[in-house]
């Protein structure tokens, strides 16, 4: 690790322009897909209760992403450079503001889904090595309250991955971009043989006929979106699809993380926004269909009361029985691995962004000998793994323990809102600049521009309006998390490095 991390003098620090459009758009596609789509619709059909709005849940995700991701594509050609958002949100507002995201993306947003990520690698590792479990203890539970600390054999195998492609990254762009590359390859395949199969076998058999037959017929156990609230009435049906948005949005986030590394992308003012478009029309047009596979092999309860929610493989074991669950666990850590390499690679850099505007550790502010910003790579890499290692304690009526959840679970399901509160601010961003910088160079402009960036600004408000209504526990926290930043922001100001100038990229842009 020290050689990774050693220093080159400033003068010859220079990013390497090495990420062409097909490498950009796989950084695209490979972030989006983790293991959300192989769980969520679980969770979705029973907050929904109907296939028609299961599905009416994911063209809303689908239209707020390749929406935002449309408009963001004016921001990564007016300012191809590294950090994306956080540099978008700091020129539209103040430095402020960017610090705010960047510290939320620090602090949970990006090492929480890494950890998250990597515990889900870990989990599916187990289905073929039962060695790997979150109960089989190196160092059991040491409870704090309502906390604990421990580390399981899933835990070690998740820290292991975590370490690796850390590692991995710090060995220069060109050894992330092959990983990358041949990961979301397997897995874009993967996902589509089981689309595929799926819908062949489904409509041989007919076992989800019925799905299609009353489309919009509400049924089975009905979970509450709200105090007492189902989708049973009129209105508790908005408000499920609103917070299914939680689940479906988070299996389809990430596809900002391009804009980190713009730095490194070859003619970025064309390949960055060009790369949004193809990677989440390509991501939303895969979910879209992964859906309509799993209504098509299995009957809506199935999908509603799949075992720990594991709806794809449930699906897969329709098409391989007896060996489906199997093979979609090798699918979801090829799924997974590759996922956890674009966060990785990508979050560092906008840490490096921050610590060049001496708002981040110094030492971040380097590149090493493989023009990478190893050191917030590592750093990165190290608080992820410390959120493998919390515990929360699940307890019944009478105080017993019943079983241990994971603290960066809790901690993305506050920051989901946040994330979206963020996404809304940068897209007003491009109000603002159009405004402050009219004759700013915009080698692409927003789609659609004033009314669909407008229609996004509406509809992802409503969600959040929503959620903050009816969600109280899980959004409410979310924001405090984003203003610890404030009091931070300032420390950093009176005691952080002066600013810095961005490192050269080596290339034209």
């Amino acid at each position: 690790m020290t050689t990774a991390i050693t220093e080159t003098p400033v003068a010859e620090q220079k990013f390497v322009r090495g990420l062409g459009l097909l490498d950009s758009t796989m950084l695209v596609a490979g972030s989006m897909i983790g293991s959300g789509i192989f769980i969520v619709s679980s969770i979705i059909a029973r907050q929904v209760g109907s296939p028609g709005w299961l599905l009416v849940v994911w063209v809303v995700t689908g239209l707020l992403t390749l929406t935002a991701a449309l408009s963001y594509g004016e921001l990564a050609a007016m300012m191809p450079k590294a950090g994306g958002q956080y540099v978008y949100l700091r020129e539209a507002f103040s430095p402020l503001w960017g610090f705010l995201y960047g510290w939320t993306l620090f602090l949970v947003i990006q090492t929480g889904t890494i950890a998250a990520v990597a515990v889900g690698f870990a989990r599916y590792t187990g289905v073929l090595l039962p060695w790997v479990s979150e109960s089989n203890y190196l160092i059991a539970p040491i409870r704090f309250g309502g906390y604990a600390l421990s580390l399981s054999t899933a835990q070690l195998v998740g820290l292991a991955l975590i370490g690796f492609l850390t590692f991995t990254n710090t060995r220069g762009l060109e050894v992330g971009k092959l990983v990358q590359n041949v990961f979301t390859t397997a897995k874009t395949g993967a996902l589509i043989a089981l689309i595929v199969l799926g819908i062949i076998v489904g409509l041989r058999s007919g076992a989800g006929a019925e799905n299609f037959s009353n489309f919009w017929t509400l049924r089975g156990g009905l979970q509450e979106v709200g105090a007492g609230l189902t989708a049973a009435t009129v209105f508790g049906l908005f408000v499920g699809i609103c917070v299914a948005q939680t689940n479906s949005l988070f299996s389809a986030d990430a596809w900002n993380n391009i804009t980190f590394i713009a730095g490194e992308v070859k003619d970025p003012r064309r390949n960055v926004p060009l790369s949004l478009a193809l990677g989440t029309f390509l991501v939303i047009g895969l979910y879209l269909l992964a859906n309509v596979a799993y209504l098509a092999a299995l009957p809506f309860g199935a999908i509603q009361n799949a075992p720990s929610d594991r709806v794809a493989s449930e699906t897969a074991n329709v098409i391989f029985p007896g060996a489906g669950a199997a093979i979609m666990a090798l699918a979801i850590m090829v799924s997974t691995f590759g996922c956890n390499n674009g966060l990785i690679l990508a979050g560092a850099r906008a840490y490096y962004a921050m610590a060049r505007d001496g708002l981040f550790f110094r030492r971040v502010a380097d590149l090493n000998q493989y023009r990478v910003p190893a050191w917030g790579l590592v750093i990165q890499g190290i608080w992820a793994g410390i959120l493998v290692l919390p515990r929360t304690v699940k307890t019944d009526a009478a105080g017993n323990i019943t079983g241990y959840g994971n603290l960066y679970g809790n901690l993305l399901d506050y920051v989901i809102s946040a994330a979206l509160v963020f996404y809304i601010l940068t897209i007003v961003g491009i109000f603002l600049l159009r405004w402050k910088r009219p004759d700013a160079e915009r080698p692409y402009k927003a789609f659609g521009y004033p009314i669909v960036p407008a229609l996004y600004i509406v509809g992802a408000a409503v969600i959040l309006f929503v959620l903050f209504v009816y969600q109280t526990a899980t959004t409410w926290p979310g924001l405090m998390i984003v203003l610890t930043g404030v009091p931070v922001y300032f420390l950093w100001k009176v005691f952080g490095t002066k600013p810095q100038p961005a490192a050269e990229t080596s290339g034209p842009i």
